[in-house]
């Protein structure tokens, strides 16, 4: 397969699955753990 060809395809994936996270507002979630984690780190949660 031409490298181009892979490359799209590849690309058209992440996008896939980056919009199908959205739409199941993973996002929010990551976001919750980031902020505890962060919390957590300096010592306040």
């Amino acid at each position: 397969m031409n490298r181009n060809i892979v490359r799209f395809i590849v690309l058209l994936t992440s996008f896939v699955f980056i919009a199908f996270g959205m739409i199941r507002e993973e996002h929010l979630l990551v976001l919750q753990k980031a902020v505890a984690i962060c919390l957590e780190c300096i010592g306040v949660g």
